[in-house]
């Protein structure tokens, strides 16, 4: 017969709760599906280094406002950035530190500084 090791408090093995793993992959699979489209990651990635305003981000990106809103409103509802007004200007900024977490380590991985 084998012995069963206990643990340190002498309680057995805490269960997996598979309904919140199950949440939680569901909710790391949107975070991931927000950041798979290259214009928004490089938007998040605009965004690490501080609040932009929508024509920053155009002039940046090289892109129309059009097209950087759509993918501005997408990170919105996904909320993975927050907005604020002033005047006729809307500004972003990284809505979760998750999100300022998971930013900083895809440029780490993927970015480095040139020599």
């Amino acid at each position: 017969m084998t012995a069963v090791p206990k643990m340190l408090d002498d309680t057995a093995p805490a269960a997996i709760d598979v309904d919140r793993l199950l949440a939680n992959a569901r909710q790391a699979s949107e975070f991931l599906k927000a950041l798979s489209h290259e214009t928004r990651l490089i938007i998040l990635c605009v965004l690490i280094e501080g609040e932009k305003s929508v024509t920053e981000l155009e002039e940046m990106l090289n892109m129309r406002q059009p097209a950087v809103s759509q993918q501005l409103a997408r990170l919105r509802a996904d909320d993975l950035v927050a907005s604020r007004r002033d005047g006729k200007n809307i500004y972003y900024s990284l809505a979760r530190p998750e999100v300022i977490e998971v930013i900083g380590a895809l440029q780490r991985a993927f970015c480095p500084p040139e020599p």
